[in-house]
């Protein structure tokens, strides 16, 4: 069966993260987001999947490539061109708009397909999504989850009639004004026939787009609310809770990768640590050919990213840290995501360490660290007002 995954977006919202990773290729713990759909479509037979790529396009291609070893077929539809200069220029075309452009080059869809943002953790009964689907006659149908009345403002939410007909769409409705509970998780059912209803050549967009043309039209759409887990990482603070929620075990279909080396913490390959020299809490995550001084302190839910280097004196409490990155002797780093030059609170707001002169913070483990005294550094703290980085 034949699938399709969006995965074009810039993911602005998940900057600075997506500034050189695109977002279906964010890690959960060494493990890109879009390697679990791969997983989830090939456990319910489809096999043959088209994935739209713009925003770092070649990152994307060269990790998952033909997909043979996912035990899948993949094949790639680039939105955008090539400059001057001989590089890629991501220009998307909107989600329909994708669509449409694969289905323009060779009519690839020709029976029931799915549909799946590439930016979620699922553990979706994608086959009885489909049964039900059929059953309806439907020529689009929007998987939703129900969500507490109290974050509805936070989704799109989907309205339904009593025959689970969509009715109408709310965007981020205040929790007074919601007409419904029911949000919309960005996982749709198609027919091919649905392509009457997308135009060519031009950016178009399901939610905001072809969906209020179905529903205008009166065509077959439906909506089915079903149970399963939904781990959206499409802002900062969301990517935030995933690897907290994976450390600490509630999500299901996530196993923290490594070996156990004590309860809660997990390790790759050949961490350089002295266990009775550091004071370490689980649950934590701690990557392949990273060293931990002796006096560091770590308390999780934490992850280490592979090849990392936390000094002598250094903390790291409830905060995540990507590969290749060095925090120098004493810094502790409460409720922080690093990634490369930029240091992010779990709001999502960021700190340019590179532009603040925080080489002594954080800097690439591959290079010599900087010499600065503690004058230099306490300084340097005093420039940001805390040095509770």
């Amino acid at each position: 069966m034949k699938a399709m995954i969006l995965a074009a977006g810039k993911g602005t919202r998940v900057r600075p993260i997506t500034y050189t990773i695109p977002k279906p290729m964010i890690p959960i713990l060494q493990k890109p987001v879009m390697e679990f759909l791969l997983e989830l479509l090939r456990q319910h037979g489809f096999d043959q999947i088209m994935v739209n790529v713009s925003h770092l396009a070649e990152e994307i291609e060269n990790y998952f490539r033909d997909g043979q070893r996912f035990g899948v077929q993949i094949a790639y539809s680039f939105e955008g061109k090539i400059d001057d200069e001989g590089k890629l220029v991501g220009e998307a075309i909107g989600s329909a708009g994708g669509m449409r452009r694969i289905q323009d080059f060779s009519p690839f869809f020709d029976d029931t397909f799915v549909v799946l943002c590439g930016d979620a953790l699922i553990d979706l009964d994608l086959t009885a999504a489909v049964k039900w689907h059929k059953s309806k006659g439907s020529i689009a149908t929007i998987i939703t989850k129900t969500v507490p009345q109290e974050e509805v403002s936070s989704y799109g939410v989907v309205v339904t009639d009593e025959n689970s007909r969509v009715k109408a769409f709310q965007e981020k409705p205040s929790v007074e004004e919601a007409l419904s509970t029911n949000i919309n998780t960005g996982i749709y059912i198609f027919e091919p026939e649905v392509f009457k209803y997308i135009p060519s050549g031009v950016e178009y967009d399901i939610g905001s787009q072809l969906f209020p043309k179905l529903v205008e039209i009166g065509a077959p759409f439906y909506a089915i609310a079903m149970d399963f887990e939904w781990v959206d990482i499409g802002k900062v603070p969301d990517y935030w809770r995933a690897i907290r929620g994976v450390l600490q075990g509630e999500i299901k279909n996530v196993q923290i990768p490594g070996h156990e080396v004590a309860p809660g913490i997990y390790t790759g390959l050949n961490v350089a640590v002295n266990w009775d020299k550091v004071d370490i809490t689980g649950p934590v995550y701690i990557g392949g050919m990273t060293r931990i001084e002796d006096g560091a302190k770590i308390v999780g839910p934490a992850m280490i990213g592979p090849n990392c280097w936390i000094c002598s004196g250094a903390t790291v409490d409830n905060s995540v840290i990507f590969e290749w990155s060095r925090l120098g002797p004493g810094v502790r780093l409460l409720d922080k995501l690093v990634f490369g030059r930029y240091c992010v609170d779990k709001t999502g707001a960021a700190i340019d360490v590179q532009a603040a002169a925080l080489d002594w913070l954080i800097t690439d483990a591959r290079q010599t660290p900087p010499e600065h005294t503690p004058v230099e550094r306490q300084a340097i703290a005093e420039l940001l007002g805390t040095n509770a980085i």
